[in-house]
Parts: structure tokens; C-alpha cells; sequence
């Protein structure tokens, strides 16, 4: 599979990304679902701390224990929570960030982090006291590399002015093309890579979108309505070159050149053989059809 460099770094990573969080809570299960991904040459394994209040990253680290050197391993900080209680609060200082990355790397079971992410922000956040705290964690060795999980507009761009970051994360596909607009461009002139999250739209541009769009587009999608989506869906039908509409959906956001992977869940050995099976490969042609018949939405929220 096909390796990215992200952003300055030295690390480089698979054009598709398996995103731990719908892996469950079954530890052979998911083990079965990461060597399923890594035989499929993805290399690039991506939790969080607040995913199952920190289960998630134990159960990560469970399944690559002994696979460490293999992978590239990203995880977020910000959410400050109780494992007991289940609760949380938002939390970018930097006590909390250096403190989160020492249990972070406790559950995972290894000594250092390849990418480290702020699992959000806010336009009134510390952001120059949160900056530090990951800079601080990359000249101890710690970390490789870090940036900042966000959608919001005004934080990316705090972000790009002030850090030393390598990549965002942000959910991208080709029915929420918000990012093309002012995101993706900004990013790539900047030399920071962006990690695509949700580029299935929440299942309804898979192989089982007749399904998922029928229970998740009932009352829409971002600004689509049910039959939007549906002609959208038919469309796609037809232009595919595979019988695979993942392909399609993957192909689309790794073509622009900022995106340095696609993220993508999986809660089956099933779903990971769905988003492997072909390589992503698109025309400008098929590019151009799919914008054609698509929305070049924006962003409302969080402009100043």
C-alpha cells in the first residue's frame, strides 16, 4: 500500500488509516480486526484516550504488543476524564496534555507516541500553553509528531500560524466537501497533511449505502435531503470502475494532495477487507463527475 510523508516529519504513513474506535471490547476480536489491517499493508492504527474512557487504547496495545516497530501509532489528548464515573471535561492545558500522554502511553504499552493529536479546541483555549505542552513532549522524545483533531475553521488557523504541526484531522468526503473550500488548500500550501476521518459518510457511501442511507439519511445529511442522497447514491452506482463504492469514496478524498490518509472504521474483519480490496485510484474525469453531482458546501460555525 502506498505511503504518505506527514507534513514535515519523518514518518510516513498508509494511504488508508484503520480508526480504532468501532473496534469494541472484545481484545481477540479486535486483534483479529489490526492484523487483518496490517496484512492488508496499512501501517497507521489511530485512537484516542477518551475512546471506552482509555479501554480502547488498552485494547490497542494488547494487539500490537510485539508489533510496535510495524507501526505508526496516533492517539488525542484534551478530554479529561473519570474512567469510573464515565464523564469528562475539556481540558488543553498543558499539566493535563503532558499528564494524559504519560497514561496514554501506559495503556498502549510502549514508550513513545508517533503522532499526538488535541482531540478538539476552542477558539478561547490556551492555545500557546497547549502548543508547548506538545513541544515540550517532542524535544523529551515522546512524541514524533503532533497536530490537532478539528472541523472548526478559526482553530485550524490559530493552529497553522503558531504550531510546528505536521497534520489535522478532519471529517472529509464527498458529501461533506466543506474542507475544499478554504481547509485543504491552506494545509497543503502550509506542508501539513490532513488525516481524512468519515470518508464513508457514516456508511451511506459504502458497498451497503442502499441500507445505511435508509436508516441514517431519513432526515438527511449535512445539506442534503433523503432523495438527494439517494440520486447521489445512484449516480455513484454508475460511474464506479469496480464493483466497490468504498474504492470510490476513499479514492475521492485521497485525491487531493493534502490528504496524506483516509480514515476509516471497522468493527469486522469484513469491513476492513471492504476499504483494502481495491486500491484507490480515480480519473480527473470521474473526479470532476463526482463534484459535478456533489455540493461544495461550507462551513457556518466557528468563522471568527
Amino acid at each position: 500500500m502506498k505511503k504518505n510523508q506527514l507534513g514535515q516529519s519523518g514518518i510516513y504513513v498508509s494511504e488508508l488509516t484503520l480508526g480504532c474506535m468501532s473496534l469494541g471490547t472484545d481484545s481477540q476480536k479486535a486483534k483479529g480486526i489490526i492484523d487483518r489491517a496490517l496484512d492488508a499493508g496499512i501501517n497507521h492504527l489511530d485512537t484516542a484516550d477518551l475512546y471506552g474512557f482509555g479501554r480502547n487504547e488498552e485494547i490497542v496495545g494488547e494487539a500490537i504488543k510485539n508489533k510496535r516497530e510495524q507501526i505508526i501509532l496516533t492517539t488525542k489528548v484534551g478530554n479529561n476524564f473519570d474512567q469510573a464515573k464515565e464523564d469528562w471535561f475539556w481540558d488543553p492545558s498543558q499539566k493535563h496534555i503532558e499528564q494524559g500522554l504519560k497514561d496514554s502511553l501506559h495503556r498502549l504499552g510502549t514508550d513513545y507516541i508517533d503522532f499526538y493529536m488535541l482531540h478538539g479546541g476552542k477558539i478561547d483555549d490556551p492555545i500557546d500553553e497547549t502548543i508547548q505542552a506538545f513541544e515540550n513532549l517532542k524535544k523529551e522524545g515522546l512524541i514524533r509528531a503532533y497536530g490537532i483533531s478539528s472541523i472548526r475553521p478559526n482553530v485550524i488557523r490559530e493552529y497553522v500560524q503558531r504550531a510546528n504541526m505536521d497534520a489535522v484531522m478532519m471529517q472529509y468526503n464527498l458529501l461533506d466537501r466543506r474542507p475544499e473550500e478554504e481547509l485543504l488548500n491552506l494545509l497543503n500550501e502550509n506542508d501539513i497533511s490532513v488525516l481524512a476521518r468519515g470518508p464513508l459518510a457514516k456508511g451511506m457511501l459504502s458497498n451497503r449505502a442502499d441500507e445505511q442511507i435508509r436508516k441514517k439519511g431519513q432526515n438527511g445529511f449535512l445539506d442534503y435531503s433523503y432523495e438527494e442522497l439517494t440520486t447521489i447514491h445512484q449516480t455513484l452506482e454508475n460511474i464506479k470502475t469496480s464493483d466497490s463504492l468504498n474504492s470510490l469514496a476513499l479514492s475521492y478524498v485521497l485525491k487531493h494532495p493534502a490528504v496524506a490518509s483516509a480514515v476509516f472504521g471497522a468493527s469486522s474483519v469484513e469491513q476492513v477487507d471492504d476499504n483494502t480490496a481495491v486500491s484507490p485510484v480515480l480519473t480527473d474525469d470521474t473526479y470532476q463527475t463526482i463534484q459535478n453531482k456533489t455540493k461544495a458546501i461550507q462551513y457556518t460555525n466557528h468563522r471568527q
